[in-house]
């Protein structure tokens, strides 16, 4: 019998289980994950940012943890030798409609408490990174880069060294109500049963079916969106020096393509667009799980929100299948660079939730039951505020079980 069964074997769910030692050693921690390895989907597949807290509404749960978490992550990173790069980032406007939202940017970024941004010119621009262009840009020099797969496979020793149970390739497949089993919830799994006194869902593209299964009723569905990238050819790894981002669109909750520097040999990935993925763990435009699909194209609020952005989703469908568009855009940013420049990447799905009027959730989203917690909504800054979501989490779960 365990006190807290985690379900989830990305940051979040590891982080989660480090905040729990942290507040209680003593605790019977047990996580699954139906994977043989850990951080196989979002933490796996995302860009290795480090976010400062520059996007976000001041007051969010997503402004409050990404701040903390960027330093708790980097310390964390020194502190276990793991790869990380301080190498900095610029947000750049290209046209004079831009300028606004860019001043609205470092507005919130200050409101935020991001120590050291900068409003820069084309000179300061050309300084930092000499081969992008731009009116005026953003610069946050201590955004970093860093390999999330590495940091949760080093939270999950770090757990097992601390009495965790970590269960790889056990899926969750159903629950019994405690009402019939006495105190504690029983969970059924592709590996037998666990008893557990509390349940926390960190399952990512799956977090809002897992809910459904333990009796919870979330007013919102995963849509999973793929983002698609380019890499650099090594020889023109030099074009870019750290971090290169548009200026979001404020409709819509992607970041736009942008050149990202990697900590793999200097590695820089080209994307990420966003399109419908065609399953929850489509991360090739083969992948298709007609069911997960279907649940996708009839759900009341991503019919609105098609509606609502059906222009975007064009362009973004149209640069997932043309490479020239893609190489158009990034143009923007640094003009000589060209299509043979540019080899195939990777793929990402991201677990975006989406509300039944047809919103995009835009802050981190838990629901809650006697003998559960679901992490509903935790896409980016998710992997660089895991620690502190972890923290979080942990505290509530700390106070179920005290109750």
């Amino acid at each position: 019998m365990y006190d807290v069964t985690i379900i989830g074997g990305g940051a979040i769910g590891f982080g989660t289980v480090l905040g729990l030692q942290r507040q209680n050693p003593y605790l019977k921690i047990c996580l699954i994950e139906k994977d043989e390895v850990v951080s196989n989907h979002q933490t796996g597949h995302n860009s290795g940012v480090i976010h400062s807290g520059i996007y976000y509404k001041p007051g969010s749960l997503k402004a409050n943890f990404c701040v903390e978490g960027r330093a708790s992550m980097a310390e964390f990173c020194i502190e276990n030798n793991l790869k990380y790069d301080k190498c900095g980032k610029i947000i750049v406007a290209y046209e004079e409609e831009e300028l606004p939202r860019l001043d609205n940017l470092y507005e919130r970024g200050i409101a935020n408490k991001v120590k050291d941004l900068e409003l820069i010119g084309p000179e300061r621009i050309k300084e930092i990174e000499p081969h992008a262009a731009g009116l005026k840009a953003l610069y946050s020099p201590n955004t970093g880069i860093v390999d999330y797969r590495e940091i949760t496979e080093k939270y999950s020793q770090i757990a097992m060294e601390n009495g965790a149970d970590i269960r790889l390739g056990t899926s969750f497949e159903d629950f019994w109500d405690p009402k019939t089993v006495g105190q504690n919830l029983v969970l059924e799994t592709s590996k037998g049963t666990i008893e557990t006194k509390l349940t926390i869902n960190c399952s990512g593209l799956q977090s809002d079916l897992v809910a459904r299964k333990m009796g919870v009723a979330p007013k919102l569905q995963i849509i999973p969106f793929r983002g698609e990238y380019y890499n650099l050819k090594p020889e023109k790894k030099d074009l870019v020096n750290g971090l290169i981002y548009p200026v979001p669109d404020p409709k819509f909750p992607f970041l736009g393509v942008h050149f990202t520097k990697t900590v793999h040999d200097g590695l820089v990935e080209a994307g990420p667009n966003a399109v419908l993925a065609y399953a929850r763990e489509g991360y090739k435009k083969i992948n298709i799980n007609p069911k997960e699909l279907l649940s996708s194209l009839t759900y009341p609020g991503f019919v609105k929100f098609g509606l609502q952005n059906w222009m975007t989703g064009l362009k973004e469908i149209n640069r997932s299948y043309r490479k020239g568009v893609f190489v158009r855009d990034l143009k923007r940013m640094i003009p000589e660079i060209k299509s043979s420049d540019l080899m195939s990447g990777g793929s990402g799905v991201r677990a975006q939730a989406i509300g039944i009027d047809g919103t995009m959730i835009d802050d981190f989203a838990f629901e809650f039951t006697d003998k559960s917690i679901h992490v509903l909504n935790a896409p980016s800054p998710g992997a660089t505020s895991s620690l502190v979501i972890g923290k979080y989490i942990a505290n509530l779960a700390i106070e179920k079980i005290s109750s």
